[in-house]
């Protein structure tokens, strides 16, 4: 909640220094006593204003600080996003090469087994080797993910030490990350499939 800012006061208006008659010379002292008294009941009612404005200044620093804390924390949680989201992209761009490497393979070993072709290993080595970038991609695309989000773990961990963030959510296991490791087997199983001649994904 928002600190309330206090109500605005106006200060009276300052007196005018007594003029002491002659007949009142005993009793100047006693009339600038109150003279300095009124002042006085001015000054501190200033100074609680003044006090007031300090404790609302402190309160509305401390809400900023609160508000700062969450903004950190929400960053952390969308740079977490955004290596979730260049992961993607690598794992779109692996599924697209394996797939197609795959498809190559396959259309031409179908060709060859109905002797509509022979005698060309070129289609084999081409789809092959779009698996083999695919999965290259995918690898490095796994790995660098994995050290960025072990650095983003470590960096929160010292934030939260420090108290400069909650730190109160978890730090959610990486879908993207499990999918992509996914990714990679099928690649792994589609290479064996064409190297070593196997069934796995086709007849």
């Amino acid at each position: 909640m928002e600190p309330i800012r206090p109500e605005r006061v106006v200060p009276e208006t300052v007196p005018d220094l007594p003029q002491i008659a002659a007949e009142e010379a005993s009793q100047a002292s006693t009339i600038y006593s109150r003279f300095r008294t009124g002042l006085s009941r001015r000054r501190t009612g200033l100074s609680e204003h003044r006090t007031d404005l300090s404790e609302f200044r402190t309160d509305l620093s401390e809400h900023r600080t609160e508000l700062g804390m969450r903004r950190t924390g929400m960053a952390i949680q969308r740079t977490r996003m955004a290596a979730d989201r260049t992961l993607m992209a690598e794992l779109r761009t692996s599924l697209s090469m394996i797939g197609f490497g795959f498809t190559i393979y396959e259309t031409f070993r179908s060709l060859a087994k109905a002797d509509m072709l022979t005698g060309s290993h070129a289609p084999r080595n081409f789809g092959l080797a779009l698996i083999l970038l695919g999965m290259l991609i995918l690898a490095g695309g796994i790995w660098r993910h994995i050290q960025f989000a072990n650095e983003l773990r470590r960096r929160r961990l010292e934030l939260t030490e420090q108290g400069l963030i909650h730190g109160e959510s978890a730090y959610p296991i990486s879908v993207s990350l499990v999918v992509a490791l996914g990714l990679l087997l099928v690649g792994c199983v589609a290479a064996a499939n064409i190297i070593f001649g196997l069934t796995l994904f086709g007849s």
